[in-house]
């Protein structure tokens, strides 16, 4: 499977983007899908994943201003951010796990800076 991500660039504090990832590839094995983000000198952590039944999973920080979603038949997911802060700012990096979970791969990331 691999993946592409698009959508990141430079926004104002309070402003949104949208992120998409696109799998190509096995796709028939991919089950949750998700974003992860690493800002500079962090760890990378998660954002938010969400199984192929639609059950989603945010981090505390993200919650209620970030919104996850997911096109089976395009293979690709989405996260709608809002009300960006500075803290948001990072390297967002799309993932998808098969459907046993035994194996993961990555998008190439997409960087989001938001400025004060």
């Amino acid at each position: 499977v691999q993946l592409q991500a698009s959508g990141g660039g430079l926004v104002q504090t309070g402003g949104s983007l949208r992120l998409s990832c696109v799998a190509f590839g096995s796709v028939f094995e991919i089950g949750v899908m998700g974003w992860y983000r690493q800002a500079p000198g962090k760890q990378r952590e998660l954002v938010v994943i969400v199984s192929s039944g639609g059950i989603t999973n945010y981090a505390a920080s993200v919650k209620g201003r970030f919104t996850i979603s997911r096109d089976n038949a395009k293979n690709t997911v989405y996260l709608q951010m809002n009300d960006l802060k500075p803290e948001d700012t990072a390297v967002y990096y799309c993932n998808v796990q098969d459907r046993t979970g035994s194996r993961s791969y990555w998008g190439q990331g997409t960087l989001v800076t938001v400025s004060s």
